[in-house]
């Protein structure tokens, strides 16, 4: 029976902002608290964390319920070093057909985004499913396991955006009529955050 996974990457070392983004706080809650129990709650298998900078802090301050942690050691190379450490994770299961590939800075991607890539990939003919949220591509990309090798011998910080401009023959769009889920880069962001609670745009999912 084929599975689903999320792969949360939550790595880096948040240069632009000036401290762990991860560990901002939400809610009353660190971000990537948050990020993880949104995934959680989708219709996937496994959720699966990938870490780096400073993993000692967060793992002390963030409840990852059953989530898998994993641990990117090459952190500083670029957000394809923990795309690649998530997806060798899960190549070693072989029941694990798909992935999402979830930043750890947004903390509201809409559900019906999910059920949406998730019913699209039944049909789908391409193995990139990357939502169109009002005509700008955004996260969670759902990728198929056909994919993976590839993506996982991609270096620096191309990550899985840069992959899919590079080879648009691997996407297919799903569009949503939502705006593009919110990502924290800086203070100006932060304080957008709080404003807004963290939230996209109510919308509701578009045709493909």
């Amino acid at each position: 029976m084929s599975r689903t996974a999320a792969i949360v990457l939550a790595a880096g070392g948040s240069r632009r902002l000036g401290r762990p983004k991860q560990l901002i706080p939400f809610r009353g809650r660190p971000l990537l608290e948050h990020v993880v129990n949104s995934a959680r709650s989708w219709l996937v298998d496994e959720v699966v964390v990938v870490l780096g900078a400073h993993s000692e802090e967060i793992l002390e301050a963030v409840d990852f319920g059953d989530a898998v942690i994993v641990i990117n050691e090459d952190w500083d190379e670029g957000m394809a070093s923990s795309l690649r450490v998530g997806l060798d994770f899960l190549t070693q299961d072989a029941s694990f057909e798909r992935a999402f590939v979830v930043l750890g800075d947004q903390p509201d991607i809409p559900a019906d985004v999910i059920a949406g890539l998730l019913a699209a990939a039944e049909t789908a003919t391409r193995p990139a499913l990357v939502p169109l949220y009002r005509y700008e591509r955004a996260n969670p990309v759902l990728f198929d396991r056909s994919l993976w090798a590839r993506l996982m011998s991609f270096e620096g910080d191309l990550g899985a955006s840069g992959a899919l401009k590079a080879h648009p023959e691997w996407v297919e769009e799903i569009r949503f009529d939502h705006l593009p889920p919110r990502d924290v880069d800086t203070e100006d962001d932060v304080a957008d955050l709080d404003a807004l609670g963290g939230r996209s745009d109510p919308g509701r999912p578009a045709n493909r």
